[in-house]
């Protein structure tokens, strides 16, 4: 058994991980909204797509980043939602 690698895997996952929760609060930070306000507008998506669909609450991902915009290349704050859908609602086909 390799300690070594075993501890390097590990390494690497936190420095990704890191590196991501560092983003997110530039991101936030740049956006000019609060996290409270964030959460807000989270929790407002979800309960509107849970009117139409059954959605799958371990494998959502809502989050803001910064992107650029195709006509001019200003960068932007941007709301990026992966909401998988398990099932669209009878009563909304």
């Amino acid at each position: 058994m390799d300690l070594f690698k075993m501890f390097g895997k590990n390494k690497t996952k936190s420095k990704n991980v890191a590196k991501e929760r560092l983003k997110l609060v530039l991101v936030h930070d740049r956006s000019d909204l609060s996290p409270k306000f964030l959460e807000m507008i989270k929790g407002d998506i979800i309960r509107v797509v849970k009117e139409y669909a059954e959605i799958d609450q371990d494998g959502l991902d809502i989050k803001f980043t910064r992107m650029k915009r195709d006509y001019d290349n200003t960068p932007v704050s941007a709301l990026v939602a992966n909401i998988p859908i398990i099932k669209v609602k009878d009563n909304c086909r």
